[in-house]
Parts: structure tokens; sequence; C-alpha cells
């Protein structure tokens, strides 16, 4: 940032003394370098600078044809403050790069207002961002880190070795990948565990699809852990292996899912599916499964399996279906719009959308007051349009500082903003003085300040992160004190100016801190929580009544989008949640991830169930009834750990818990089962939510 910003203001002051491209050409690398945190790699980042320079053209040559009046520039400065940090929704390259962008309309939208010197701006701030550009790329770059499609191949590659581990040794699984290190290669796939930068976090296909794939992934790799668990306790006799000879069924779906896993992770490290001439062969092994599954359960007591062993088949069919979605997203990723018909058709709705339709849907999703993305970002345009009024009105002098004070030091939550004001202050104060002290000691010599600017940039560049906001206040007053005393001589007064402007910008984002969503993401992440447990009721009871119509497939599915929805506006708030510092005397918080994860397995099951486990006979009234029992027990489970993190009243105790009942002459049906182990798994995850939250 030094080397761009000095190569691009020294020559155009000292050169061809063009003062007002020397600022923008300073201010370039300065903007997209130090005030925009943009993730990645040098290349990664010199990328995304790229493409922003267009932008930030756009934005300078709008702020100084809206300079001509400060209504003109407030107005402009609303909009463009909405919009610029409204891009957070887009992932976190452009949230990155929009305060820099923010800062190229405001340096633009103040007086004087001189169109003509509208080339002389442009042309410095491409010169500045271009020298950033190759700064970023070849000046100790930095280097870059695992793609997510790589760590995704990895945990994979993980999985599959524990499937045909599971299908080929004994319980317990001696040499096998251990449990807990499937679970530990789950939890890497965790968003907040990946660099900003290779998070699929956009709206495309392609991020959409890798998204889905790490949540299949993280899904299998914990299923297979808990596979690993039950044999472990199981009988040699029942276990899940070659010596099973009552289970090979088990064995030969493992093995599979061990193929699937294998090719899946290639596909990933080569950037290339393989090519698939029919129907997926998981599918037609899964539907192979559960027909023998079906004719055992019928036929003659001898040929019945116990109870235990059909609940392991259930969890083994549970998981082939985790795999066979990772497989399906990985395709989706890969292939695009390319790929085969796949079912089922909700789960995977953007594999044939356009991309615009795709970006629509992101952005109408999050237009709502309940978005945290929303939220911030009419917090931060009314910030910077209230910033913008004052000091237009009060005619501050370099009264940009105003709205820089309001870009740097706001925050998501009020608490957080006044955190950041105080040393703020304390910080711009101490470099006020430093400042002034040499602007009276070297007065309007302005060459005296050449070697002073370059020191003072590298020192607030390098230090300031490190040692905090009040260091960096301090560098990065006495950086802008030494280039405006170059472009036009100064007096102490500059220094003055610098205090008062800051002052009131920090004044200005702590009153929009207090009036705009003060507590940040916490109220909005217990509210989009509720509203997504809420929301999954429906979903459950109206899966059930799929599987126990008569005839079979009489009743439609249950809508799925309302749920997606959620789901996404949840993520978001709980993502943002996690970004702010926790309140160590605040009320105990829920498990936010857990609570994610009930509702992907909430929707995960409501569209499985429905494709392999519809019965081929009737089911009898009291198994109907049980089903449908359960099935509400589980919507009040859900609406008790709803009613909690919308801190509503004590929430209802549930009903005793009732085996699925049994046929005349053997066990319950294999659908009874599966949806008893979908219906039990969901309860218990709830309950555990519950009991983090300090409830029995």
């Amino acid at each position: 940032m030094t080397t761009a910003a000095s190569a691009g203001f020294y020559p155009f002051v000292y050169g061809v003394d063009r003062p007002a491209t020397a600022l923008y050409a300073l201010f370039g690398p300065v903007a997209l370098g130090m005030l925009s945190p943009i993730p990645g790699s040098g290349r990664q980042r010199a990328a995304v600078m790229l493409r922003a320079l267009p932008v930030g053209l756009v934005l300078v040559a709008l702020g100084t044809v809206l300079a001509v009046s400060t209504w003109a520039a407030v107005l402009g400065m609303l909009v463009v403050g909405f919009v610029l940090s409204f891009a957070a929704v887009a992932g976190p390259r452009p949230a990155g790069a929009a305060p820099g962008l923010q800062l190229f309309y405001i340096l633009a939208c103040f007086p004087p207002y001189n169109p003509d010197a509208l080339g002389s701006r442009l042309a410095g701030l491409t010169l500045g961002v271009l020298l950033l550009v190759a700064c970023e790329r070849f000046l100790l770059p930095e280097p870059p880190t695992a793609s997510y499609r790589e760590s995704l191949a990895d945990a994979v590659a993980i999985a599959g070795r524990a499937a045909a581990a599971a299908a080929t040794a004994q319980p317990p699984w001696a040499g096998a990948v251990a449990a807990d290190r499937l679970r530990a290669t789950g939890r890497q796939l965790r968003l907040s565990h990946l660099p900003p930068a290779e998070r699929p976090a956009g709206a495309g296909r392609v991020d959409r699809a890798l998204a889905q794939a790490g949540s299949a992934a993280r899904r299998l790799l914990d299923q297979l852990a808990r596979l690993g668990d039950t044999s472990a306790t199981a009988a040699p006799t029942t276990g899940l292996g070659k010596g099973a000879d009552e289970d090979a069924a088990s064995a030969d779906l493992l093995g599979r899912i061990a193929a699937l896993c294998a090719a899946t992770a290639t596909a990933l490290r080569t950037g290339r599916s393989p090519p698939q001439p029919g129907p997926p062969a998981l599918d037609t092994a899964i539907r192979d499964f559960q027909a023998l599954r079906i004719t055992q359960a019928i036929g003659p007591p001898e040929a019945v399996p116990p109870v235990p062993l059909l609940r392991r088949q259930a969890s083994v069919l549970a998981t082939a279906e985790s795999a066979r979605v990772l497989e399906t997203a990985v395709r989706v990723g890969l292939d695009g719009r390319r790929t085969p018909p796949i079912q089922p058709r909700e789960l995977f709705w953007y594999a044939d959308a356009r991309t615009p339709l795709l970006w629509w849907r992101r952005l109408a999703c999050n237009m709502t007051l309940h978005s945290v993305e929303f939220q911030n970002a009419t917090r931060t345009a009314l910030g910077l349009g209230a910033a913008r009024l004052v000091a237009g009105s009060l005619d501050l002098s370099h009264g940009f500082w105003v709205l820089l004070a309001v870009l740097t030091l706001g925050r998501t939550t009020a608490a957080e903003t006044w955190k950041a004001v105080r040393p703020a202050l304390i910080g711009t104060l101490a470099g006020s003085v430093a400042a002034g002290t040499l602007l009276l000691a070297v007065g309007r010599h302005t060459d005296a300040y050449a070697p002073v600017l370059a020191p003072c940039m590298l020192a607030a560049f390098a230090l300031g992160p490190l040692l905090g906001i009040a260091w960096a206040q301090a560098l990065f007053t006495l950086v802008v004190a030494a280039a405006f005393a170059q472009i036009a001589p100064a007096s102490w007064q500059l220094a003055a100016d610098r205090i008062v402007d800051v002052v009131a910008g920090s004044a200005i984002g702590l009153l929009c801190g207090l009036l705009a969503w003060p507590t940040g993401a916490r109220r909005e992440v217990r509210r989009t929580m509720a509203a997504l447990l809420h929301s999954s009721g429906p979903l459950i009871t109206g899966t059930v009544g799929v599987l126990l119509a008569t005839p079979p497939g009489a009743v439609p599915p249950p809508p799925t989008l309302p749920l997606l929805n959620r789901l996404r506006l949840a993520e978001s708030a709980y993502l943002q949640y996690r970004s702010e510092p926790s309140d160590p005397s605040a009320v105990p918080m829920l498990d936010g991830h857990a609570v994610l994860i009930a509702a992907n397995h909430i929707l995960v099951g409501a569209q499985w169930l429905p494709r392999f486990d519809l019965p081929v006979v009737a089911v009898t009234p009291e198994a109907a009834a049980w089903a449908r029992a359960a099935a509400e027990r589980l919507v009040l489970a859900t609406e008790r750990v709803a009613a909690l993190c919308a801190g509503e009243g004590p929430p209802p105790a549930l009903p005793a818990y009732r085996p699925p009942p049994e046929v005349p002459g053997g066990p319950p049906l294999p659908m009874l089962i599966d949806l008893e182990r979908w219906l039990s798994s969901l309860t218990a995850q709830l309950a555990r939510i519950e009991s983090s939250m300090g409830r029995p």
C-alpha cells in the first residue's frame, strides 16, 4: 500500500503539479488497501480490486456531479451507502471492497463543485488502483490458501475410507477412521473455520452447490461416526461387515457409498465429474436395498430381521442418502446446467435457474427488516447521509473526515461502536497534537513534508492493525496532515479540523447505532431461529402424511421453499452473531449452529423418506396413529425450542415417547423404522439444544 500510494502521489505533486490527480492516486490504495478488508491471497485481492475499479470510477463521477448542492450529495450518499453495504449479501469479497468504494463517492461529493476536474480525478484513481493491483500481485503477495474444493475433497475422501472400513471390518472397526476424527473433519468444513475468501457464500449456482455439498459432507461424516459408535457396541453377529451374513445388504450399500465418495473426491480435485450415462448407481442401490428390506419384513417370520438390525439398516440408508445428495451437489457445481435431471428437484431448485434469477432470489430474500444485511445497510446509509448533511450544513473544513469516521468506527451493535469510538478519539487527539506540532514547526514549506509522508504511511498501514484503533487513528492523522500539507499550504488548524470532524462523525455513528438495531444480530438471530423452527412443523406433518397416504403418492409432498428462505435468513443472522463479541453478562444464548443442523436434517428427511419409503402394503391403523402422534410430538418439540428462542413463556411438556407398534408376526415395517429414526434423532437434537439453554 505504501509503495503504490507513494508511486502515484509524488510524481503528480512534484513532477507535473497535478494536485487533484495526486490526491486520488493516494486515496485509491488507501481506500481499497487499508479501509477495505478484502480477503484472499494476493492474486485474489488483485482480481477483486480490478473488478472494483470501474465501479469506483462511476462513483467518483457521480459524486462530482452531485457535489453541486448539499441535498443532492446527501440523497446520493443515502443510495450509495445502502447499495454498497447491502452488497454483503453477495459474499465476503464484495463486502470487503464496499468501504473503499464508499470513500470514492465521499471524496468526490464534497465542495468545491468542479466538474472540470473529473478527468484528473479519474486518471488519479485509475493509476492508484492499478499500482495497488500490481503491488498486491507481485510485491510480497499474500500466499494462497487451500480452496474450499480441496478441503471438501479431503473430507469426502476421509468419509469414503470410513464407509469402506464399515463395510469390510468387524466392529469396532479396528484400524478404521476413528469417530472423533470424522467429527473433527466435519467441523473443519464449517464456514467459520474457513478463510473468508474460500467460503462458498455467493448467490450463483456453483457457490450454492458447493455450500450444499459441504452441508451434506458434514452430515455424512457425522452419520458415519454415529454408525461406528453403534456398531462398536453391537454384537459381532449383527455387525456391519462381511462376517454378518444377515446384513450383507448393508455392507454392500456401504461399499457403494465408499466408491461414490472416492469418485466424488477425485472429481473435486480435477474439476471434472465422471460421465453418467444412466440413472445414478447409488439411487438404484438404495431402491434395491429398500426392496430387500420390505421383502424380508413381509416374508415368513424366520426371515424377518430383528429390530436392532432394522434400525442399523435405517442408519445406513440415511447415510446413503447423504452421500447421494453430496454427489449430486458436486456434479451441479462442476457441470452447472448440463447436469442430467436430478431428484429431489426441490432440494436442487437452483440447478436449472439462470444466474440473474439466482441473484434476484438472494436480494429479494434479504429485502426484509428481519435480514441483518438489510439492517446493516440501512444503519450505514443513515449514518453516512446524516454525516454528509451535518458536514455540508455546517460547512466543516475537510468534511469528508466526518463521513470517514462514521464509516470506519461504525459497528453492528451500539456497545461495540462505543468501544471503538473511545480509543479512536484518544488516538485522534494524540495524532492531532503531533500533526499540529509538525505543521507549526515546518510551516508552509510544502517540500519539507515529502520525506515524512512515506514513513508515516508505512507505520500506519503496518502498526495500526496490530496495535489497535487508537494507534491507527493517531498514525492516520499524521498521514492525512502530511499529504494535504503538500497539496496546499496548511497550518495547525488542519489538525484542529481533524479533531472536530472525527468527534462529529463519532457522535453521529453512536446515535445511529443507538437508534437502529442497537443490539446487532443477537435479537435477530433469536427471532430468525424461532421462525425457522416454526416453519419446520408443516414440513414434518406433511411428510408423515405423504408416507401414510392411500394409495401411495395420493398426497403431494409439502412445499420446502418457506423453510429454505427461513434457513437463509437464519444463517445470515447467525454468521453475524458469531462475528460480534459476546457479552459475558447476557442471558445464555441458544446453540444456533445446532438449530441450523436440525433444520437441514428436517429438510433432507422430508425429501428422501417419500422417495424411498412409500409402503407397498397397507399401514395398520395403529401404526398410522403412532406415526401421526410421533410427528405431533416432534412438532411440539420444535415449538418448545422456538418459544425459548423467542423468549416467550414456558413451553408445554412433551408427551411420553411410544415405540412403533409391531405388525402381527414380526417387527414394524421398514418405513416405520426409518420414520422412527428420523423423528427420534430430531427429537434428541432438539433436546440437546434445549438443555444448552439451561433447561432440563
